[in-house]
This record gives C-alpha cells, structure tokens and sequence, in this order.
C-alpha cells in the first residue's frame, strides 16, 4: 500500500528526527539509523516509540542493500 506524498515529505523518526526508508513492498519505514523500523498498517504509519521494531545487523544489512539497489525512497522534502 502506498503512502500519500505529502506525508511522505514530512514524516521524520519520533527519535532523532531524522529521514526514514519507505519499504513499499515490505509495508515498512526504516531508520537506519538507530535500526529500527515503524509498520504501515493499512496506510497508516505507526510512529510511536513503542510499537518500533529493532531490527538485527543481518535485516540491517539486507535493507540497506535493498534501498541502494532499488533507489528507496526516504522522507523528507524530495531531491530535485
């Protein structure tokens, strides 16, 4: 499921307020960051501190592969 533009354009981790990978297909928002990542249920981001899942070195690793080889989109303001 996508998420609208715009609230791509301004959603930021609730952590360090940083830009987060959007893994359509996965239904995922990634922080490399800090490892972590919010599901999107049914369209709707899940940004609350709590309901993060940590994510291990080996899922980190696997996702920032994928968001380089599949050019991932990250939050925040589009390039361009």
């Amino acid at each position: 499921m996508s998420l609208d533009p715009l609230l791509l354009d301004v959603l930021a981790c609730p952590v360090d307020k940083g830009p987060l990978l959007w893994f359509e297909d996965e239904g995922i928002l990634y922080n490399p960051r800090l490892h972590k990542s919010y599901a999107v249920t049914d369209g709707v981001p899940v940004m609350l501190v709590d309901e993060a899942t940590d994510v291990g070195d080996a899922e980190h690793e696997r996702l920032t592969v994928k968001a380089e080889k599949e050019k991932v989109r990250a939050t925040g303001p589009a390039e361009g």
